[in-house]
């Protein structure tokens, strides 16, 4: 049966996740939820608790593929990051792939080392327990615009760290309600999409 996932979504840059071409992907970070989400569940991500818990995304999952069929697909190629071109381009997810031996690669991204080697932090939390991506052609991603929800689904908003469970009834009304009042997809840019830098995985 299907169910949700909530989170705080601390770093909105738009890399984990990345909200752009028309659809959303989940490749990096949250490897618990990627590697526990099925096809047709709810990934909630809200504000730190300064910016009062907002929602900034939900997503219905609608596909799971692995690092090598996101890297080797040309249909996702869009997301690869291109080191000299646009923020969105510098924000590509798509950064992971394994050689014929099985030793992972990291491409020079968000994810990278300030030089672009590979980080080891941030390849380990992101291959090391799962091999999923998780690709949403349904979503609504506020961003900075993100948004206030009806208190009766104010349960969907998780304020801790990791995330929680979220029962499929409340996660049906929570996305009837935004189905009904907002546009789907990408509604306005993350919140901290402004210049390129690097996560050293750490903080």
């Amino acid at each position: 049966m299907a169910r949700g996932y909530s989170y705080v979504l601390r770093r909105d840059y738009g890399f984990a996740p990345n909200p752009f071409y028309g659809f959303l992907t989940l490749a990096t970070c949250k490897p618990k939820i990627r590697s526990s989400a099925q096809v047709g569940d709810f990934i909630i991500g809200n504000a730190p608790a300064d910016f009062a818990n907002k929602l900034v995304f939900m997503a219905k999952v609608s596909k799971i593929i692995t690092f090598n069929e996101y890297w080797n697909n040309e249909e996702y190629a869009c997301k690869k990051p291109v080191m000299n071109g646009s923020l969105k381009k510098l924000y590509g997810d798509n950064i992971y792939h394994q050689l014929e031996n099985g030793e992972w690669m990291q491409e020079n991204s968000h994810h990278s080392n300030q030089d672009g080697s590979i980080n080891t932090d941030n390849l380990t939390r992101d291959t090391g327990t799962t091999d999923h991506v998780l690709i949403a052609d349904e979503f609504f991603y506020f961003g900075k615009s993100m948004i206030d929800i009806p208190a009766e689904y104010t349960t969907c908003i998780h304020t801790g760290i990791g995330h929680h469970n979220l029962d499929i009834e409340i996660c049906n009304g929570l996305w009837d309600y935004i189905c009904k009042n907002y546009e789907m997809g990408l509604i306005d840019l993350p919140r901290q999409f402004k210049n390129f830098v690097r996560y050293d995985g750490k903080s």
